[in-house]
């Protein structure tokens, strides 16, 4: 029994022993995680959620008050360009457009019959013409005879009197053939006139048959057959019979932050993703960057708000797909992920890894010895600059952090552009957060042996 207990008493001291060398080794060492300064493709990636529209629709509004006979078509249907797609009442104009097609056949018959009447006025001219030349015939005769004295002065009288009468005769004629013709004019102006109403009529009529204006698939029906539908006037909106949308162009309409906004061009790339189709990316590209803020809140522009409150704001922007699918539908929530900025192979590390630090409140302290740089009385005014901390070695093959300030460029989705300071494959210092925040320059380092997975990828 008592060689058991010198056996356990050994184990124990030979274990607190390696304990205490453990502690001891470890002592003055801090627990971080690191991570390798490496070159790949980095992507700057704004993203925006919204839905997807379509870029041309049309809300196919009443343009004839009355009640709503017949639909054509129902929600999903597809339509083409000039097809009917809606009836409402139209009795009345149907009635005056009859009424008026009569008017205008009576109004051509009364033009027949007046360039019967016209035609009639110029044979009565030709007649009176010819017995104008006639009697003048007879008159110069009578005029030869009277002089040689043969004809007697009463023969003679009444050959002058026929022959004036005749002029009257033919002055009469020529005046009946021009009353005919501004007879016959002015019913063809009445004509005119008439066929200008029952183009006004036939307008009338055509409104209350709705017609689809281009290629599309029926979005919204929000009335039903037998409801009353009005027209729109002044300021007050009128019926909406139905929305149709040409789908051969599709847009997802996103919300920016205002503060990734200005990164935001026309052109750039962007990969649209819809809910309700998962597994699914869309490539597109920015067709328009809004100039208005609108609040996050009510959507409402600023610039239309009363409200001076502050809060968060966006900005709309289109993207438009370069395909588009049957699968998709107006008003189907989507995100856009626009790539504002992207460079191939650059050398790059984690964003956890930079920090702000004042080098100058460094001090490299070593096991039995302390080198400090000599400490003024004057106070110093704090100067953090913006680097990481390398995992370096000292003399003894010891891990020391060694503040290097860094001059970034773009910035990925985990990971940012190394413009200058560091070099390819070095060793950085990424966290924790906590342990780097208060890190300083020559404090020993060791590394901690639950390595983080982080995130691929300099792109999105």
């Amino acid at each position: 029994m008592k060689k058991i207990l010198l056996i356990i008493l050994a184990v124990l001291v030979a274990g607190g022993l390696v304990a205490f060398m453990v502690i001891k080794q470890q002592s003055g060492y801090t627990k971080v995680q690191t991570a390798t300064v490496v070159s790949q493709d980095l992507s700057t990636v704004v993203s925006g959620t919204g839905q997807i529209k379509p870029k041309t629709y049309v809300n196919v509004g009443a343009t004839s008050f009355g009640r709503i006979t017949h639909f054509y078509v129902k929600e999903g249907d597809l339509v083409k360009m000039g097809q009917t797609v809606a009836t409402v009442e139209s009795v009345q104009q149907e009635a005056t457009v009859s009424g008026q097609v009569a008017a205008i056949a009576a109004a051509k018959t009364d033009i027949a019959s007046f360039v019967a009447a016209e035609k009639t006025a110029e044979a009565n001219l030709e007649h009176a013409k010819a017995d104008l030349e006639q009697k003048k015939l007879d008159w110069d005769r009578a005029q030869a005879l009277l002089k040689d004295g043969i004809m007697a002065k009463q023969d003679f009288d009444a050959k002058k009197a026929a022959y004036d009468l005749d002029v009257a005769s033919l002055a009469q004629a020529e005046a009946q053939l021009n009353q005919a013709k501004a007879q016959t004019d002015s019913q063809r102006g009445h004509l005119q006139t008439q066929v200008a109403t029952l183009r006004a009529n036939q307008d009338l009529l055509n409104k209350t048959i709705a017609i689809a204006p281009f290629n599309g698939i029926v979005t919204n029906m929000p009335l039903r057959e037998g409801e009353t539908v009005v027209v729109g006037i002044q300021n007050a909106e009128g019926s909406t019979l139905m929305t149709i949308a040409d789908m051969s162009v599709v847009t997802a309409e996103v919300k920016v932050d205002e503060t990734d906004i200005v990164n935001v061009q026309l052109g750039q790339a962007a990969e649209v993703t819809v809910d309700a189709l998962p597994g699914k990316t869309y490539k597109g590209h920015v067709t328009l960057v809004g100039d208005q803020a609108l609040l996050r809140s009510t959507g409402i522009a600023t610039s239309q708000s009363t409200t001076g409150t502050e809060e968060a704001k966006d900005f709309k922007v289109v993207v438009t797909l370069d395909n588009s699918n049957e699968a998709l539908r107006p008003g189907l929530s989507c995100t856009a992920k626009i790539t504002t900025a992207h460079k191939p192979n650059v050398l790059s590390l984690p964003i956890q890894a930079l920090t702000m630090h004042d080098p100058a409140s460094d001090a490299i302290k070593s096991k039995g010895d302390v080198q400090a740089a000599s400490v003024s009385t004057a106070p110093v005014k704090p100067n953090p600059v913006q680097g990481v901390f390398v995992v370096d070695k000292d003399p003894k093959g010891r891990l020391r952090a060694k503040f290097t300030p860094v001059t970034t460029g773009i910035t990925g989705a985990t990971d940012i552009e190394v413009l200058s300071g560091l070099n390819q494959g070095q060793e950085v210092v990424t966290g924790p957060y906590k342990t780097l925040r208060d890190l300083k320059g020559g404090s020993l380092l060791k590394r901690d042996t639950v390595k983080v997975v982080l995130p691929s990828g300099g792109s999105s």
